[in-house]
């Protein structure tokens, strides 16, 4: 359904200049998508967090693995105590996007603080990137930010027990891929995983914008150019044959949710909108999972939504933003009762 705007049918002469002008986007090599990313990224950390969000307790660079570096840092928020007891919360873990090569959990502060004001222990999450590290680096990194979790939320009043996941673009991927590992093990084998997350204590999925279906990589003139893929296989598969033609495609199965989440996945919250590049591969997502019976709460806006380009989800100034948010306290209070 489209919460807000117009289908293609209803299109203005503005809005079909600016469908042709995203049509201009396609087959964005690695390194372009870099330099944007780069030359984007400080002044979104601005925006995205001005106006911090108060009644919030904020723990902020927790080392996860106990390297020292920064792919390896989480934050954690809470509400802030009372002094009155107060039974544990449900946690909400979030990875960031920016195309598996870029991005930051800074610029997701806000965002994640909005959630733990609602009562919520959020945990948001880095990890290492490519091209230095490939897909299974991230999962590594994402496995052990779990385990971390599993661990030590009870210190902040977290309960293990009652855990969502979720992300945007490329860390919906990463989240998506870390919910279905827990019940497929030929996917967990695959990247070498011993989920930290059981599926008992997984109540649900949360996806904005995300990159969850790897066959629209194939299709003519979609944004992102085959190295995205090439680039988060292990370093020398590609030289060695394994990324060429029907291969990169088995490659890719290995990369896309939408292969793996069936009838058991936990109910999902999807948002998307026609503006969104990753606008069908959301849809299919969507599809997939009312196939398998999955519960899903889907926010999809039309093309008449301005406000509503890739990840606009994290600028809380949006009023479809404000709309995002409160479904998501909504979702997932439902599915951790």
């Amino acid at each position: 359904m489209k919460a807000q705007g117009q289908g293609q049918a209803g299109t203005t002469a503005a809005e079909a200049a600016e469908r042709r002008a995203r049509g201009a986007l396609r087959r964005v090599p690695v390194w372009a998508w870099r330099l944007l990313m780069r030359a984007v990224s400080p002044g979104e950390r601005r925006r995205f967090n001005a106006e911090p969000v108060s009644g919030v307790s904020y723990w902020f660079n927790i080392d996860f693995v106990g390297d020292g570096i920064r792919a390896h840092r989480l934050d954690v928020m809470a509400p802030a105590s009372t002094g009155a007891a107060v039974d544990p919360l449900p946690i909400y873990v979030y990875f960031h996007g920016g195309g598996w090569t870029s991005g930051d959990k800074a610029s997701l502060t806000k965002y994640c603080a909005r959630q733990a004001a609602d009562g919520v222990v959020v945990v948001n999450v880095n990890y290492r990137m490519a091209p230095s590290f490939h897909l299974g680096h991230v999962l590594e990194d994402a496995n052990a930010a779990l385990a971390w979790v599993g661990a030590n939320i009870a210190d902040f009043n977290g309960d293990r027990e009652r855990c969502v996941l979720g992300g945007d673009s490329a860390g919906g991927q990463i989240s998506a891929l870390m919910a279905a590992a827990t019940f497929r093990p030929e996917l967990a084998e695959h990247y070498s995983l011993r989920p930290s997350l059981r599926l008992a204590q997984l109540r649900g999925l949360v996806q904005h914008c995300s990159i969850v279906d790897f066959s629209v990589f194939f299709e003519k003139g979609f944004v992102m150019s085959l190295n995205f893929i090439r680039m988060l296989l292990p370093h020398g598969r590609d030289e060695a044959g394994a990324a060429q033609g029907h291969r990169l495609r088995e490659a890719a199965r290995f990369m896309s949710p939408i292969e793996w989440l069936d009838s058991r996945c936990p109910p999902v919250f999807i948002t998307t909108s026609e503006r969104d590049f990753f606008y069908r591969s959301n849809m299919n997502l969507i599809a997939r999972l009312k196939e398998h019976g999955v519960p899903v709460d889907a926010l999809v806006y039309g093309w008449g939504s301005a406000n509503t380009e890739h990840t606009w989800q994290q600028n809380f100034r949006y009023p479809e933003s404000q709309e995002v948010y409160r479904r998501l306290s909504s979702f997932i209070t439902t599915v951790t009762a």
